[in-house]
């Protein structure tokens, strides 16, 4: 299928390049700028159908911190303790600029368990001494969440990683014990937030 709409992209854009040089049967030029013009339409509809776009997700913000120069430490900035916060926001912070250890974000609910938060790289997004993930809770209305962050070295990185993974193909996001959080990863730094809304099966 993908080989038949390149030819028809590939054909048109020959046909209409024919047809914008051709400077003799105006009939002619006509009906191959048509053909050349149907084709595209054609190849990038096909096209479009077999890479559709990727859903954009979207996501709230909370309140802010004022942040104190020089950042001598990880620090969470939004949302602030004690916040009532949506289904999916955006948890943002600061870090010293020689900080090179990764950064993740694991909420605690009323289970007592913990999950880690990613997007597309997983870890947290750093650059030029900020740092953001998108957080995704699920619960009740009301139910209060203790938001931890974590800086960790790459084994413990990669434990975290491939956790998320075998969840998303489970299909199961079981969470993780304390005992089970790998030594790789350390406690920076926590704020306790509650849910505005209600969340349980939004995700």
């Amino acid at each position: 299928m993908l080989t038949s709409v390149l030819i028809s992209v590939i054909v048109g854009a020959i046909f209409l390049l024919i047809a914008i040089l051709y400077k003799e049967n105006s009939t002619l030029k006509i009906a191959l700028g048509v053909v050349g013009v149907v084709l595209l339409f054609y190849g990038g509809f096909g096209y479009g159908s077999m890479r559709p776009m990727a859903v954009i997700e979207t996501f709230d913000t909370g309140n802010k911190l004022e942040v104190e120069y020089p950042v001598t430490e990880v620090q969470v900035i939004s949302p602030v303790d004690g916040d009532a916060v949506g289904c999916r926001i955006l948890t943002m912070g600061v870090h010293p600029e020689a900080h090179e250890k990764d950064i993740w974000v694991l909420l605690r609910p009323s289970d007592g368990r913990y999950y880690p938060q990613s997007d597309y790289t997983n870890t947290s997004y750093k650059e030029n001494g900020k740092w953001q993930v998108v957080t995704r809770f699920g619960g009740d209305k009301g139910e209060s969440f203790d938001l931890f962050v974590y800086e960790t070295e790459v084994s413990a990185s990669q434990f975290f990683s491939e956790t998320i993974s075998s969840w998303k193909a489970a299909n199961d996001y079981e969470g993780l014990t304390f005992e089970e959080l790998p030594s790789g990863a350390n406690e920076i730094d926590r704020i306790k937030v509650t849910l505005e809304g209600n969340c349980r099966g939004v995700h």
